[in-house]
């Protein structure tokens, strides 16, 4: 349906349709003059708009006197395309374990079986993630936890929708040794750092804590070839890559007293979005059910089913 949005009648009508996308039918709707209020419309812009949606079959209204009106039916399709919010874009981590993998075809199905047009952007680094959200670029993003309260401790301005819950993410981290005779980080060590990964990033400082250790600032895609070739004494790195590719690195717990304190929320996956974007926030938790994309993730990774993203 093209419209001509940026006039009154326009904006009303997709101000009206945002609303009633969180609404379900047998959901009482605000009065008119309530609406007329919030939106700082006239009383027959949000007639004229009320309207239009039910010619187009948006919604049929119900009239209960003085109870109020009622939605009677709705059509959520025609909504979102009345409402003008095109394709949702997520970003996450680049699906190279079959954990994100499972993560990206969990999100893909529950888009799908939402009937809303979705995109998923695969970037590595928390930090580079916010910053396309920032910018607009995509509507929500995938990270940990950890980097999540992080960002938001230091005033980063984002909002955590979803919490989906320990091993989400990723199995967990670990530290890797090059050299076989250690299993801790020592005194001497040069240990690999990437600025980009606010996890690995953040681990890797609480678990150096004391040591005096050379970092060596590497990329992540980067660090196990590293480590491989030993021009490196140790990294901080999700164990899901290792164990999937059954890399001849040994690998050990991490020691840091802070590990006990984060509560394993390095590895649980959370989905944010702008602080101030509390309607999109709204949108997600209306349609999206996270228990959905968990129950995808684990058939991905048992191999019940193949990964599809």
């Amino acid at each position: 349906m093209k419209r001509e949005l940026l006039s009154k009648n326009g904006l009303a009508i997709s101000r009206i349709a945002r609303e009633f996308i969180l609404l379900k039918v047998g959901d009482r709707i605000d009065t008119i003059r309530e609406y007329a209020a919030r939106f700082g419309f006239g009383t027959g812009t949000i007639q004229t708009a009320l309207k239009v949606l039910v010619e187009d079959k948006a919604v049929e209204l119900e009239s209960r006197g003085h109870l109020g009106t009622y939605i009677a039916y709705i059509d959520y399709h025609e909504l979102w395309d009345i409402a003008g919010l095109g394709s949702i874009t997520g970003v996450m981590p680049l699906p190279y374990s079959k954990r994100y993998e499972g993560l990206a075809t969990g999100f893909y199905k529950a888009f799908e079986g939402a009937g809303i047009p979705f995109n998923m952007a695969y970037m590595r680094g928390a930090s580079r993630r916010l910053e396309g959200l920032e910018k607009g670029k995509y509507d929500f993003a995938i990270m940990s936890k950890l980097a999540a309260d992080k960002i938001i401790e230091s005033g980063g301005a984002l909002e955590i929708v979803f919490d989906l819950g320990k091993y989400s993410y990723v199995g967990g981290h670990k530290v890797l040794i090059s050299k076989p005779k250690y299993q801790e980080i020592k005194s001497g060590m040069k240990v690999a750092l990437d600025k980009n990964s606010l996890d690995q990033y953040l681990l890797t400082y609480y678990e150096c804590e004391g040591k005096q250790v050379t970092f060596e600032e590497i990329p992540y895609n980067q660090i196990l070839k590293k480590l491989l070739d030993k021009s490196i004494d140790a990294a901080i790195w999700n164990i899901d890559e290792i164990e999937e590719r059954n890399l001849n690195i040994p690998y050990y717990d991490m020691k840091n007293q802070k590990m006990s304190e984060i509560n394993e929320d390095d590895t649980r996956a959370v989905v944010v979005v702008k602080k101030y974007n509390g309607d999109f926030g709204n949108i997600l938790k209306k349609f999206i059910d996270p228990k959905d994309i968990l129950n995808i993730q684990q058939k991905v990774i048992k191999g019940e089913i193949l990964p599809s993203y």
